[in-house]
């Protein structure tokens, strides 16, 4: 069959725009990102500007990539003066189950979160950008992630500052770090932890850099 230069084209522009169309509806079929590792912390070391400056930073990043969703909660808990209750990051981040950013579950829901089935390994613990957090065995390790916690997700009863003062210090204090990596010195439990490895060398940008951190945090949806 012969076709004029114009019918041509207009087979040109079909193909085109069917092709478009498919893109956008391959677009729209990928699963929503609800997990993801700060790609940057806020410079100030493991002043957040507490639970509310973690959040809204969470939203800036998650929006710069592109994301849609808005309730964007800090994994990270609390302590109260005088023994009251603080906050459990676990109470923070609703149900699940949360997607990185390649759509891979990290964990279907807050128990499967904190049990031995947790997703969070250096190949599925990205950034908003889909990126891998350097760690362990890198040129540089970052793999220090603040969250305050115990392995189940509650804020800490061991004594002392587990909360860089409720992430607002950049100077002194200490804050409890999970490793996104699960790879520590040793071999024990707790360097496999990704939410509960061991304490900051400080609060400071230095500080925390000493051990491996660069005040970075993790972001989920509270679904």
């Amino acid at each position: 069959m012969r076709f004029s230069i114009e019918s041509m084209g207009r087979i040109t522009v079909f193909v085109l725009l069917a092709g478009g169309g498919t893109f956008a509806t391959a677009q729209a079929e990928q699963p929503d990102m609800s997990f993801f590792v700060t790609s940057v912390g806020k410079g100030k070391g493991a002043d957040l500007g507490g639970l509310e400056g973690a959040d809204a930073h969470c939203l800036a990043l998650a929006k710069a990539a592109g994301s849609k969703q808005v309730a964007w909660r800090a994994y990270l808990s609390t302590t109260a003066p005088g023994g009251a209750a603080g906050v459990n990051a676990r109470d923070r981040i609703g149900k699940g189950p949360w997607k990185n950013a390649r759509g891979e579950v990290v964990a279907k829901s807050v128990d499967d979160l904190h049990s031995p089935n947790v997703n969070v390994t250096k190949q599925a613990a990205l950034t908003e950008k889909g990126e891998v957090v350097s760690g362990r065995g890198d040129p540089v390790n970052t793999h220090d992630i603040l969250t305050g916690s115990d392995p189940s997700g509650l804020f800490s009863t061991a004594g002392g500052d587990t909360t860089c003062a409720n992430w607002t210090s950049s100077t002194d204090g200490s804050a409890i770090v999970g490793h996104s990596d699960r790879i520590g010195l040793k071999d024990t439990w707790h360097m496999r932890s990704w939410n509960s490895s061991h304490g900051s060398r400080g609060c400071s940008p230095d500080g925390l850099k000493a051990s491996g951190g660069a005040g970075l945090f993790y972001c989920f949806v509270a679904n």
